[in-house]
């Protein structure tokens, strides 16, 4: 099996069950804040499409707290 890294922006990334749910509702303006912090977070490892997905499918309140949001008030646009 071969491995491929692409990088991309959240603005382009492709999410998909849960997380769309909450990217949906995220602004590009905010979709690239959050890129910026979370490039933060993951200074000794880049992410894989699967961990981008499920942290905005299961830690939705977290990627919402890097943009000084809180989640109901995001899901309920």
């Amino acid at each position: 099996m071969i491995s491929i890294k692409i990088e991309t922006d959240l603005t382009d990334f492709e999410f998909w069950s849960g997380a769309k749910s909450l990217s949906d509702k995220l602004t590009n303006s905010e979709l690239e804040q959050i890129s910026q912090n979370l490039n933060d977070n993951f200074i000794d490892k880049l992410p894989t499409d699967s961990e981008i997905n499920d942290l905005f499918w299961h830690e939705s309140e977290f990627i919402c707290e890097l943009i000084g949001l809180d989640i109901e008030e995001v899901l309920e646009r």
